[in-house]
């Protein structure tokens, strides 16, 4: 049986900023309201959430002896993530001015699993991040890290939302686990909703309509109607720079997440002049490259 304190602390060897465990166990409710959300036609033309909706809820039927979810949560906040002036174009969503976090957390996953295979020989587990079915936000309260806002993402009281998620599902049992966090501190503040350009978070639901949101429309190839996308080229921070919590949450400390780049010295112009030699030499590794360059010009006009 692995410690509880052995575990945070290797996780915070290998850079991660919060970590929290939870035992293994099917998550019913919050897959009932997943699915409520994909009959209501929220996901839009993201049809990859339709599949494995039991294996996101249920790490027991993803990793086979499944019994304990390490939820690992870094900080990426830095001055872009403050926000953009009024009249600003060709914004750029904080996170993706460093190296693609899917990388970057992978990474430092796999380094915990490896700290962690050299005390506890017999311990086997997989790393996931986002990309995989996992509910992570979800885990991440049950492990005690935070609640989910309004804006459908997982605040922590230290770091706010701007933080990256992975999870290491292992075969180990924990002598102890944390405590969900039941609570929502977001109190009477609807800032995110009122921050919204296009009022694409659903009031009350603590989910959003990616029918409109910017997000999503700036990044995905196969979108619903055009939207307004006020002035964004890749994803949105609008919903989270207004947020108190973000507002007063510490720089990040990691230098992987220490932008590689400043979107707000780019104007829509440097982007439709760029040429796709010089976009794979500077933004090759970077959650740009997902939507590529063509589709970053067409998000300026």
């Amino acid at each position: 049986m692995i410690t509880k304190e052995h575990l945070k602390t290797a996780a915070k060897a290998v850079g991660f900023d919060l970590c929290g465990v939870v035992a293994v166990h099917p998550l019913e409710e919050d897959a009932a309201r997943f699915r409520r959300w994909l009959e209501a036609g929220n996901h839009a033309s993201l049809g990859y959430l339709e599949r494995n909706i039991e294996k996101r809820f249920n790490p027991a039927q993803l990793v086979e002896g499944a019994q304990t979810v390490i939820v690992c949560a870094i900080s990426y906040k830095s001055e872009i993530s403050t926000g953009y002036a009024e009249d600003a174009c060709a914004k750029i969503a904080s996170y993706a001015c460093n190296r693609d976090y899917h990388l970057t957390i992978k990474e430092l996953l796999h380094a915990l699993l490896k700290q962690l295979q050299s005390d506890y020989p017999t311990l086997t587990g997989r790393a996931f991040v986002d990309s995989a079915p996992v509910a992570e936000k979800q885990w991440a309260v049950e492990a005690g890290l935070g609640w989910i806002g309004r804006q459908s993402l997982l605040i922590t009281p230290e770091y706010g939302s701007f933080v990256h998620l992975g999870e290491l599902i292992i075969n180990e049992a924990c002598d102890s686990y944390d405590t969900p966090f039941e609570a929502s501190l977001c109190g009477s503040c609807n800032a995110c909703l009122t921050h919204c350009p296009t009022g694409a978070i659903l009031e009350g639901e603590r989910m959003i309509d990616t029918r409109r949101c910017i997000a999503c429309h700036t990044i995905e190839r196969a979108t619903t109607e055009p939207i307004a996308l006020d002035g964004w080229i890749f994803g949105c921070d609008c919903c989270q720079s207004c947020c108190p919590y973000n507002r007063r949450a510490p720089m990040h400390r990691s230098e992987h997440f220490t932008p590689r780049f400043d979107p707000r010295t780019l104007t829509p112009d440097h982007w439709r002049q760029m040429s796709e030699e010089e976009f794979r030499c500077h933004f090759a590794d970077t959650p740009l490259a997902r939507c590529g360059l063509d589709h970053l010009k067409r998000n300026c006009d």
